[in-house]
């Protein structure tokens, strides 16, 4: 049954793609959020043929809303396309998705980097975080009901709130946006965001986060492309974890907080980080939206407890102090 949805779903895609996807010799880079690691500066992105999708306007209706969101999904993705950067080459894959990895600049803070398409004289900006040499901790969050309101814990209300809002009117959490500026201490300590939302969303996520005031960050989303080896990818969980691994191996040394909510297998997902990383975990801090955990969820909680690291949880994150153990 998953090789017949698998091929149906890429013969509707190649219908899409056909309809709907570029057929000239342009090219441009979507940039994503890069990092660094003890020795590199990891630059990311995908080229496309073009972008799509508008800048949200006031007064915006659903309809309008819903076009631009599918707009998103609708690339036109160039494989095999190089990219340079500072005398560094990369080649896109399947998807156009790419990975520059330059060396580490001597400063802290965020660093952007020319990069072109080999053939094209323009450039494009990709940016990466290099945290401070003094940084106490790093934060890694979720997005969807952690710091921006969603109701991924229903499949029909996380698709319709996705679908048809737009950058202007979606909301974030305040006491997301106080919690994540506070221990992000004037960016003293990085923050990271994995989520299981599409790489589409890059940049629609980029200016929800300038318009609320939430920490910027890198951002580990996932890659729901179709190929002819792949359908979709792999679970949440894989993602998730797959992520905050990479992460810490990216952050040696610094113990970590854990940001999340108990609509969408968080619980578990960090439990079973804070057994691979027992030494790294010090803090669980977990949103209930909706109807709050369920039993399994509860069943997770309790084991983080059991395991040492310190869980807060509740409806919102006001007067939560995950750092306070880490000054």
């Amino acid at each position: 049954m998953k090789k017949l949805l698998h091929r149906a779903a890429l013969n509707a895609e190649l219908v899409l793609d056909r309809a709907f996807g570029g057929t000239g010799k342009s090219r441009v880079i979507d940039p994503y959020l890069g990092y660094a690691t003890p020795d590199a500066l990891v630059l990311r992105g995908r080229v496309l043929s073009r972008l799509n999708g508008r800048a949200a306007q006031e007064g915006q209706g659903r309809l309008t809303n819903l076009r631009s969101m599918i707009g998103l999904f609708v690339t036109d993705e160039v494989a095999g396309a190089t990219v340079h950067a500072k005398g560094v080459q990369a080649k896109t894959d399947e998807e156009g998705y790419f990975t520059l990895t330059l060396p580490k600049p001597d400063t802290h803070g965020w660093h952007q980097v020319p990069v072109h398409i080999e053939g094209f004289e323009d450039t494009t900006l990709c940016e990466a975080l290099v945290p401070h040499a003094d940084a106490r901790f790093l934060v890694i969050s979720d997005i969807d009901d952690t710091v921006l309101k969603t109701g991924a814990y229903q499949l029909w209300r996380n698709l319709w709130t996705s679908l048809t809002g737009n950058a202007l009117t979606r909301q974030v959490f305040p006491d997301a946006v106080a919690l994540m500026t506070r221990l992000s201490d004037g960016g003293r300590n990085p923050i990271f965001y994995v989520s299981s939302s599409p790489w589409n969303f890059h940049s629609f996520l980029a200016q929800i986060f300038k318009r609320t005031g939430l920490v910027r960050g890198p951002k580990f989303l996932r890659d729901l492309g179709l190929s002819e080896n792949q359908f979709i990818t792999g679970t949440h969980g894989d993602h998730k974890g797959g992520s905050i691994d990479t992460i810490l191996s990216a952050q040696p040394g610094l113990p970590v907080i854990l940001i999340g909510d108990t609509g969408q297998h968080d619980a578990e997902v960090y439990l079973d980080a804070a057994r691979r990383h027992p030494d790294r975990i010090k803090a669980v801090v977990l949103r209930e939206p909706g109807p709050g955990p369920d039993a399994k969820m509860r069943h997770a909680m309790g084991e983080i407890e059991a395991s040492g690291v310190t869980l807060y949880h509740g409806t919102d994150f006001s007067g939560m102090t995950p750092d306070a153990e880490l000054a």
